[in-house]
């Protein structure tokens, strides 16, 4: 089982684009979020029925990694919840049955060994600051996953938003499906699917559409080829 402590959080941020502390963190996030925030909770909700959940395998022991507003976990079905995040908003936004660790993600999560059956992230990984730092990210969700555990990760793919990639301010490590991939595999996952294209760059830069709309496009592959450019990979411990 994990443990359930709750660390207190650490002063400095390496893994949300270098803000210096979780109160300017906050302020970031706010700035860019709040407005459609109840837009993002209705996405979220077809996101996690039509394409997450069938992907994580029915976990019951599940941690979302860079949890933000509890987006995905507040909507995953799992025995035991979890969520990493240094946001001090988080704890306000997520579920009551959901274990926030107010970690740095390179800090050594408080977490057992061998105890998870999913660990899942969404852009996340462009915010940290080196290849070392996505390795040693990527070695501790190996360690804490049970063999056969999964890994879901999404973020954007630079090859299809260059022009885009560098308008938020805290994105620093530029990932494509091919070196995420890449950085899995050294650390000891199997990747099982791998989609370089999935949704599109920002649900913030387009027009608010339906749930049902968003639902039809999660069930058509073929018209991500032409607005995806965020990539989607799924990976097994070995």
């Amino acid at each position: 089982m994990a443990d359930r402590s709750t660390p207190e959080p650490v002063d400095q941020l390496t893994d949300h684009g270098g803000m210096t502390t979780p109160e300017t963190l906050a302020e970031v996030y706010r700035a860019r979020f709040d407005k459609v925030r109840p837009y993002r909770q209705r996405v979220w909700r077809v996101l996690v029925d039509d394409l997450f959940r069938k992907r994580l395998g029915h976990p019951e022991r599940v941690l979302d990694l860079a949890a933000g507003y509890g987006d995905f976990i507040n909507n995953i079905d799992a025995g035991e919840k979890y969520a990493i995040d240094l946001n001090p908003d988080a704890k306000v936004q997520l579920g009551a049955d959901v274990t926030l660790f107010p970690i740095d993600a390179t800090a050594p999560w408080p977490i057992a060994a061998g105890s998870l059956d999913a660990v899942f992230t969404s852009n996340f990984f462009e915010h940290l600051g080196s290849a070392a730092d996505l390795l040693d990210v990527l070695g501790q969700a190996h360690e804490s996953l049970r063999p056969g555990g999964r890994l879901v990760a999404m973020g954007p793919n630079m090859r299809y938003c260059l022009k885009e990639y560098w308008d938020f301010l805290d994105h620093r490590l530029p990932l494509t499906e091919r070196s995420l991939k890449e950085a899995m595999e050294l650390r000891g996952f199997r990747v099982i699917e791998c989609v370089d294209r999935l949704l599109p760059y920002s649900m913030e830069s387009h027009r608010q559409v339906s749930p049902k709309l968003i639902s039809l496009y999660c069930r058509l592959p073929i018209a991500w080829r032409f607005f995806g450019k965020q990539f989607l990979l799924v990976a097994e411990k070995r």
